[in-house]
């Protein structure tokens, strides 16, 4: 087995981005984690851990990755919003702890997914109202304001500011659009996927993909600007 096969076996993804990329996503990570965890240690005490193991995930997505379609703000608020009122509901209608964890995860999975907000740390929000002791038990419903709600808010606000001097990286991904030069140099031959193409491939698929269409067709329209240049050298 060559080295390439290996790779994809066990799942390591080609990624060719600059140190600088590398460097900047997780300063912005550390700043975000920095304010959320303080936050979090005023409104629950000795609980702050489990809230920020939540937001320490949705860091990795909204500096790691910021274009992302799971790291976007409707699966960023939806997602951890109505996980949490998921989780306390389970927290509160389901006496067995190991079944109510089960199903808060469970349930804000199929919730995500059919409200198009699929965001992974909102696994970990909806399980921390179960499972994270008395004092979040003790918030009740107030947990999805304070401090799920309010921690969203404060990572959502440092990404887009920290984000926003590196026009190659802005959040959201809206924002990008109006900053991203057009490709100039295409070929003739090059063209760009429709929405209707996409949509069929990923009803092929059916599964989620986690990249938008824009980001898509870019990649698409780069690569082929690539090879028509390999083409036309000598």
């Amino acid at each position: 087995m060559n080295k390439r096969s290996l790779s994809s076996l066990i799942g390591i993804e080609l990624n060719p981005s600059s140190h600088v990329e590398k460097i900047v996503s997780g300063l912005g990570a550390c700043l975000a984690i920095y304010a959320v965890y303080s936050i979090s240690h005023r409104i629950l005490s000795e609980d702050a851990m489990l809230i920020v193991a939540s937001m320490g995930a949705a860091s990795v997505l909204l500096f790691a990755v910021p274009h992302g379609p799971l790291s976007q703000p409707w699966p960023l608020f939806g997602g951890n919003i109505i996980a949490a009122i998921i989780g306390v509901t389970c927290a509160q209608w389901i006496p067995d702890v190991y079944i109510a964890a089960a199903a808060a995860v469970g349930l804000s999975i199929t919730a995500m997914y059919y409200l198009k907000c699929i965001h992974p740390p909102a696994g970990a929000t909806a399980l921390s109202a179960v499972i994270s002791g008395s004092t979040v038990n003790a918030l009740g419903f107030s947990y999805v304001l304070t401090p799920v709600l309010f921690n969203v808010v404060v990572i959502f606000c440092i990404a887009v500011l920290f984000n926003y001097p590196f026009q190659w990286r802005r959040y959201p991904a809206s924002l990008i659009k109006h900053t991203i030069e057009p490709i100039s140099s295409l070929a003739v031959d090059s063209k760009q996927l429709s929405h209707e193409s996409i949509a069929y491939a990923l009803r092929e698929i059916d599964s989620f993909i986690d990249i938008s269409e824009e980001d898509l067709n870019r990649i698409y329209q780069l690569a082929s600007e690539f090879d028509n240049s390999q083409k036309r050298e000598p």
